[in-house]
């Protein structure tokens, strides 16, 4: 009976954080659309990535075919996703991109601002927050979000500069084709982009917390939980010279909310001090 009662809130649990992911994904997928549809297409603009390589298609062809150029775009990149990223990630992706390409058909194409420098900004902001809170959930936008999420995986690059550099040659083949003026509007609105997306996407940053506690096997016990490990580090407080344990881990901000809420339930009277850190050396598992 208590294992039963245990058993469905955990269920109960992780149905509950998937249609909360599921919900972000096509929320997401709104504000990328919207931010197309609205400011980027009426000023013949990129927000680089697939986006961007449809719309420069479309621009040239027709633009009221650019989200079955988008969704052609990203089929072979979901398959190859799903064998070197994973199924989960590749759901939400593919998710993400049906639902990016529904939206992009039923919002009205209307221009918002005659200036294109505000609607390299705007558009650039509202796009990152689909790109970044999709990350976030676990999935992606598809297209150059899984070449960058499978790049970070393997080296620690945030996902914002890879964007920014991949985006970059699509934004060179709209100068070629079409006016470098639109080429640098463009840029404007990847550099906004790409910026909002590393202030949303916070997996690659890394901090040292130093933590001073009495109850050192049992906040042990529950450290080692975590994905990362623990060092152990006998101290004496200079001013009461008892004896104190200081354990040091390093995480990502991502991961930071369960840390904190995992000491403070150990031990509420135990000293915590957090750290951005610069680089790091040697092991250090990296999150899926």
């Amino acid at each position: 009976m208590q294992v039963r009662n245990f058993v469905v809130p955990l269920v109960s649990g992780t149905v509950a954080k998937q249609v909360k992911e599921v919900a972000i994904i096509i929320i997401s997928a709104f504000l990328l659309a919207s931010g197309l549809r609205l400011f980027l297409i009426p000023h013949q603009l990129l927000s680089g990535g697939v986006a961007g390589t449809a719309s420069v298609i479309g621009y040239l062809t027709n633009p009221k075919y650019i989200s079955l150029y988008y969704f052609g775009i990203n089929l072979p990149i979901l398959i190859w996703g799903f064998v070197a990223v994973g199924k989960k990630y590749i759901c939400y992706s593919l998710l993400s991109v049906v639902s990016t390409t529904w939206f992009l058909n039923i919002i009205p194409l209307v221009k918002l601002t005659k200036d294109p420098i505000l609607a390299s900004i705007f558009g650039g902001v509202i796009i990152a927050g689909g790109v970044g809170f999709s990350l976030r959930a676990g999935g992606s936008s598809g297209g150059f979000d899984i070449l960058g999420s499978i790049i970070t995986r393997k080296r620690d690059i945030p996902m914002g500069s890879v964007l920014f550099v991949m985006d970059g040659l699509v934004i060179l083949s709209l100068g070629f084709f079409k006016s470098w003026d639109s080429a640098l509007y463009a840029m404007l609105c990847i550099f906004v982009k790409s910026r909002v997306v590393d202030m949303i996407h916070i997996r690659h940053i890394k901090l040292t917390c130093f933590i001073v506690t009495k109850e050192r096997d049992k906040m042990l016990n529950r450290l080692n939980r975590l994905p990362h490990g623990v060092t152990v580090v006998n101290a004496e407080g200079g001013y009461s010279h008892e004896g104190n344990t200081m354990l040091m881990t390093v995480t990502t901000r991502y991961e930071l909310a369960e840390l904190r809420k995992t000491i403070l339930e150990t031990d509420p009277k135990s000293f915590v001090n957090v750290l951005e850190t610069v680089e790091i050396l040697g092991r250090f598992k990296r999150l899926g």
